[in-house]
Parts: C-alpha cells; sequence; structure tokens
C-alpha cells in the first residue's frame, strides 16, 4: 500500500473459539449462554459472524415437539445479530415406551457491523410442548468472525 492514509494491519481482525451449555437446568424459553462462546469484535467495522452448533436432547414416550434453538447475541447492544438465529432441533416421538435421543447440526453466518468493540456469544433455549425431556445440551463447536471492511 502506498499513500499518506494506507495502513497496514500485522494481523487480520479474526477470532474463534467453541463451548458447550447443559441447558437441562434452565426453564424452558429462556437463552441461556454457551460456556466459553463468547469474542470481542475489536474495532468498528463489518464482520463475518458464523457459529456452527449442534444439540442433542433425550426423552420418553409421547413428546410432543422437542426442541433447542440457537442464536448469536450482541452482548453490548443487548440485541440478536439478525439472520443469526437456528432451530437446531426439532423432533415429535408418539412412541409407546422407552427413552430416544437426537442429535443435530445447525450453522449460522450474517454480516454484522459494528461502531466499536463489542462483545458477542452463542446462546441456546430448549422447550418441548408436551411431555419430558433431559439432557438438553448445546455446543458451539466453531464459533468465529472475520472482519471483511471498515
Amino acid at each position: 500500500m502506498t499513500g499518506t492514509n494506507a495502513t497496514l494491519r500485522a494481523r487480520p481482525a479474526t477470532g474463534q473459539t467453541s463451548g458447550v451449555v447443559s441447558l437441562d437446568s434452565s426453564p424452558a424459553n429462556t437463552w441461556v449462554p454457551v460456556t466459553g462462546a463468547s469474542l470481542v469484535l475489536p474495532e468498528a467495522g463489518l464482520y463475518e459472524v458464523v457459529a456452527d452448533v449442534q444439540g442433542s436432547i433425550a426423552w420418553g414416550a409421547a413428546v410432543t415437539n422437542a426442541i433447542i434453538d440457537a442464536h448469536v447475541l450482541d452482548v453490548t447492544a443487548g440485541v440478536e445479530i439478525p439472520m443469526s438465529a437456528r432451530r437446531v432441533i426439532l423432533f415429535t416421538d408418539q412412541a409407546a415406551a422407552g427413552t430416544s435421543g437426537i442429535q443435530a447440526n445447525a450453522s449460522a453466518g450474517a454480516l454484522y457491523r459494528v461502531t466499536g468493540p463489542t462483545t458477542i456469544r452463542v446462546e441456546g433455549s430448549w422447550r418441548t410442548d408436551a411431555g419430558v425431556t433431559s439432557q438438553r445440551v448445546l455446543w458451539a463447536t466453531n464459533f468465529r468472525f472475520n472482519k471483511i471492511s471498515d
């Protein structure tokens, strides 16, 4: 780069982490931070934010709509990052007896503009319309950002 206003970045603004949270002790329809899945967007600019998540849930008989959701929250502003919400699991079981379980993956990517340093994190939520579930877990298997412009 040349010119009086040119800036050479020694390293790009990127970050990556992962984490996991058990949702078993949280109330239904409550967003819970995924432990370890928090990042700081270090400066103003436009970022690509990507969250690869995996959910797991177990249940007994006659469960209706066992659901795990995930999203990315801008903690600094207190708002969900647009287009980051994903339904990780939606499963209905009408079995008469026994225990079942399922794991599923989802990925969310969004472009997000910030005006200064901003903390973001992955959060999970669960709900069951009928029946009892257990072993509700959400992993952020790969949570990352990449600054793409000022």
